[in-house]
């Protein structure tokens, strides 16, 4: 019998039989899937990588299931300008496709940036972990949240005060999420962060660099609180930016658990649902 029905054309749609359990999802999708993107690239003008992505849709409570194969389809249309310029595009055309009052869409992908040494100007590329995080309601407005992970390094102003010699340093993660309203670079995001951590961190650095980079860090020691008010101050005085947070985590060198700060401009708005 299903041979004859494949061979009729006559192949039996499962997802689009009735539900009778009268529950309705808020999203169903794929995660996880690896996709080859091109995001712009500030001095370069593209840059390719690879993402993870995530994407849902909402199930009313009479439809038994949607079309899973129909999510990677879109990527394949879009491909390879999955970006932040696009993402409201994607989304529309995801709730269209998908027969949905509303899509979701997470991409997390590795942005690339070659940086030199502070002194003996070696080149080497260091990398940032980025997120775009959007959604689209049933009128059709969009939500996009832009996010970046920015490696620090900072030297702790108490031990510098009262220790004879030296003071502990240490390396750090700023996790900066953002709303705006026009488009914003990768870049300069990143470069915020930098400017408010007591040395930004490199991926080559020689033996002058060093010493370069080990006494700026001395010469401006800044605590967790330090540096996530001042990165919150730049952010407070940006008239694009219509809402962000920002968390900072100090990796304590002499300490059994790490030091931990987190400013958001108002409260933490969830995506459309």
């Amino acid at each position: 019998m299903k041979d004859l029905q494949m061979k009729q054309g006559t192949m039996k749609d499962v997802q689009n039989e009735r539900d009778y359990r009268n529950v309705a999802i808020n999203k169903v999708g794929i995660k996880g899937i690896r996709y080859p993107i091109t995001v712009l690239d500030r001095n370069h003008g593209k840059q390719h990588t690879v993402a993870s992505i995530n994407m849902y849709v909402d199930l009313p409570h009479e439809n038994k299931g949607t079309h899973m194969s129909r999510f990677v389809e879109m990527l394949h249309l879009f491909r390879p300008n999955i970006a932040l310029k696009t993402f409201s595009d994607i989304l529309s055309q995801m709730k269209e496709h998908l027969n949905a009052a509303s899509a979701h869409m997470e991409v997390t992908f590795p942005y690339f940036i070659e940086k030199k040494a502070p002194v003996t100007h070696s080149p080497g590329l260091m990398d940032y972990t980025c997120r775009l995080d959007g959604a689209i309601d049933s009128d059709g407005r969009v939500d996009l949240i832009s996010e970046v992970s920015v490696p620090i390094s900072s030297v702790c102003p108490c031990s510098k005060e009262i220790s004879t010699d030296g003071a502990h340093n240490q390396r750090g993660m700023v996790i900066l999420k953002t709303r705006f309203k026009k488009f914003i670079w990768i870049e300069d995001m990143i470069e915020l962060v930098e400017r408010a951590a007591s040395c930004e961190v490199y991926s080559v650095l020689k033996r002058s660099d060093e010493k370069f980079i080990t006494e700026k860090g001395y010469n401006n020691p800044k605590f967790v609180e330090d540096i996530v008010r001042d990165i919150a101050v730049e952010l407070k005085a940006d008239e694009n930016i219509t809402w962000y947070s920002v968390a900072v985590e100090n990796f304590e060198s002499i300490h059994n658990h790490n030091a931990y700060a987190f400013i958001t401009s108002g409260p933490q708005p969830k995506l459309l649902t």
